[in-house]
């Protein structure tokens, strides 16, 4: 799991060891990395291991790709959650921005996809969830480069689909709406927080844990007829016209 070390990913992660998986973890953080392995495996048998990893760099995925493979021997469920946002209006964006967050939230996750399929297309089975967001689906002001990004997520989940459903691999996203994790917590204001939450039709911001129940389908013989699909969890945001 890309992007494991706190808020949406670690909760995935942790609810994953809690069904019994075996987990490898990686971000930018070694601290970070070590505590949350730590958390995840907590009265539990499950084995976390983690390396850090800056998923920009080209290199640095397929080793991730590889170490992954030495240390477990296989990967049955990838899960790509590895993102990031830099708000920039259309006319106001810069290359550098553009070519980080693409690179991270949407290239990345095609990288370990092609490093790790082909292990799973010879056991004949395999989950690769994608994180994408329901601004994949719909747009806001000043997020046209993280929107191109997790659309990108969609289309990646649509046709790896294709490629992969014959040998039982079924490749899908989960479309996050507003979860209170700890970016937006210190860098939106009271009201833009109050705002997000009106969106809803719960009236609120959804709790990471919240998440990790839609990933856990995806990734069990729960949700093994489900591919090439885009598995909302949003509070019901795009259910409300207004």
């Amino acid at each position: 799991m890309t992007g494991g070390s706190k808020g949406l990913g670690q909760s995935i992660a942790r609810l994953f060891a809690e069904a019994g998986a075996d987990l490898f973890l990686c971000s930018r953080h070694e601290e970070e990395l070590s505590k949350a392995a730590a958390e995840i495996a907590q009265g539990l048998p499950a084995r976390v291991e983690w390396a850090v990893t800056d998923m920009t760099e080209r290199t640095q995925v397929q080793a991730l790709a590889d170490t992954a493979l030495q240390r477990f021997g296989r990967v049955d469920i990838l899960v790509n959650n590895a993102g990031s946002n830099l708000p920039q209006e259309i006319d106001q964006i810069t290359d550098e921005a553009w070519d980080r967050i693409l690179e991270l939230n949407l290239s990345s996750a095609m990288r370990l996809t092609r490093a790790l399929a082909p292990q799973m297309k010879a056991r004949k089975w395999g989950r690769i969830i994608h994180v994408s967001s329901i601004l994949g689906q719909t747009g806001m002001q000043g997020r046209s480069v993280y929107s191109a990004s997790k659309s990108g997520l969609l289309g990646l989940a649509r046709a790896g689909a294709m490629d992969l459903g014959p040998y039982g691999i079924t490749v899908n996203c989960l479309v996050p709406g507003p979860f209170l994790t700890d970016l937006p917590a210190h860098v939106l204001t009271a009201q833009q927080k109050k705002n997000f939450a009106d969106r809803t039709a719960l009236g609120r911001w959804g709790q990471p844990p919240e998440l990790a129940g839609a990933a856990l389908l995806l990734a069990s013989e729960a949700g093994s007829f489900i591919t090439g699909a885009g598995l909302v969890v949003d509070g019901g945001v795009l259910a409300k016209m207004m």
